[in-house]
């Protein structure tokens, strides 16, 4: 598994323990998934602007979000050993921001987005309220699992 994570904001402060943390988390949700660690997923932190500027573009929403996931199309060619997962992409800014409307830190809420969004890579949405139940339910044992309470 290869995470490669850019930080391409500077409005707020992010250490190797948050970086840790997303790859952390982008490991258990494979294994829960039970897929293979074969994977490259890229992570990229913007401020509001950026993030903005990509849901106008890719979903027609012009606001700014606190995450964004782009599903990368697999090759079946078994010549690659290791396939591209998929982006995410995560507004640094709103992170912080939910974090102190939610009463967590910073740390946890970026574990949080990052896998809310590798569900999304993985095929799963919220649209539905079905749908929903069974992907917040596959959230909550990674963040079990990874020992990141709601305060923590």
């Amino acid at each position: 598994m290869e995470v490669f994570i850019v930080n391409r904001q500077d409005k707020v402060e992010l250490n190797e323990s948050i970086f840790r943390s997303i790859k952390d988390a982008i490991r258990e949700s494979l294994i829960l998934e039970g897929r293979s660690l074969d994977y490259e997923i890229s992570v990229s932190f913007v401020d509001n602007d950026e993030i903005r500027e990509l849901n106008k573009n890719y979903r027609n929403i012009d606001s700014a979000t606190d995450v964004l996931s782009f599903v990368m199309e697999e090759d079946d060619d078994n010549l690659i050993p290791i396939k591209m997962l998929g982006d995410i992409v995560i507004s640094a800014e709103m992170a912080l921001k939910q974090s102190i409307e939610y009463n967590h830190s910073l740390l946890r809420e970026i574990t949080y987005l990052s896998v809310h969004s590798m569900f999304h890579l993985l095929g799963y949405d919220h649209m539905q309220q079905d749908e929903a139940k069974i992907m917040r339910n596959k959230e909550k044992e990674v963040m079990k699992k990874l020992h990141i309470l709601k305060k923590g």
